[in-house]
């Protein structure tokens, strides 16, 4: 700020007064909040149109009775029957089980893709290679990796069960084809397509993580076990917290893996919550009942995201 005759900082106002035609500070504040509006507008209106209005819409439809063919003429009220109809519904608790077993695939493939990291990080030549390797899965067609792993898994003419009978089991698991194996072999995909991503996210982190640390522990003596509990694994804490998160999350979205590979059989084995909401609204038309199944699946990830995000208080080192 300029400076008056007596030495003091002349003030905003103090200009604005002796230059009438210079813009006054609350003018300028009003148009800087409208720029800000304006830049983020486009995401409001998509947050507000693609999320927040379904949302609403899935909590209004939980307590009605809606065929959406019939229009908005059959819509009607049903209060909390939709709600007590799921309470004594098998094949929805069954879901809800299948989604508590595919979940163990997140800290499965945490683990697995840090230890990748790790090794990549600091043993493995041609590091942009493997990077490539491993995230293609990941970046490829989920529809295509599905319909590849149906001819692995095979039951007879499979390449899978064709090698366990060439090395000499008689008898090899029929995979997606038993009850038994179905869910094991959809998480073994999963974690098998979910490694590449969260293995770059970790190497990414690695790299942030000052050397400095590791050579001031060698020369204390540290070994690498000591090295990894100490310096690398709570460095990466804030990482894995990411990839905890979003790994749940997308692990209580799983849709099109399991449509495509097994369809939710056989037997209902692999049918998760996504799948039953999915032949509830669009095969069944139970729309009101699907949205009541929505409605639980959103508590439940809400919860989950607010258990971690007070708990990593504990455990997460920023």
């Amino acid at each position: 700020m300029a400076e008056t005759g007596a030495g003091q900082p002349e003030t905003l106002a103090a200009r604005a007064t002796k230059n009438p035609s210079a813009p006054r500070p609350g003018n300028l504040q009003r148009k800087e909040n409208w720029a800000g509006i304006l830049f983020v507008s486009p995401m409001l209106i998509g947050v507000t149109i693609l999320t927040l209005l379904p949302i609403i819409g899935m909590l209004i439809l939980t307590f009605s009775d809606w065929n959406f063919i019939m229009g908005f003429k059959g819509f009607k009220w049903s209060g909390m029957d939709n709600l007590s109809t799921l309470i004594h519904d098998d094949s929805f608790w069954k879901a809800f089980k299948n989604n508590g077993i595919y979940l163990l695939t997140v800290p499965v493939y945490l683990t697995l893709s840090m230890a990748l990291a790790i090794i990549i990080n600091k043993h493995v030549f041609m590091k942009s290679a493997m990077k490539v390797v491993f995230f293609l899965p990941y970046i490829s067609s989920v529809v295509a990796v599905a319909t590849v792993w149906q001819v692995l898994f095979h039951p007879s003419r499979g390449p899978v069960n064709q090698f366990l009978r060439a090395i000499g089991i008689d008898h090899p698991p029929q995979w997606i084809a038993d009850p038994s194996w179905s869910m094991p072999s959809l998480m073994m995909v999963s974690v098998w397509i979910s490694i590449g991503f969260n293995m770059i996210v970790y190497l990414a982190g690695l790299q942030s993580i000052p050397v400095d640390l590791y050579e001031a522990a060698d020369i204390d003596g540290a070994n690498g076990w000591t090295k990894f509990r100490r310096i690398t694994l709570p460095l990466l804490s804030p990482t894995t917290f990411f990839l905890l998160i979003t790994g749940i999350m997308y692990s209580f979205k799983a849709f099109d893996l399991i449509k495509v590979l097994t369809n939710g059989g056989p037997a209902e084995s692999t049918s998760v919550l996504v799948v039953y909401i999915y032949e509830s609204a669009f095969t069944n038309l139970k729309l009101g009942y699907a949205s009541a199944m929505s409605s639980v699946l959103f508590l439940c990830v809400l919860a989950i995201t607010v258990i971690q995000w007070i708990g990593q208080k504990k455990w997460v080192n920023y």
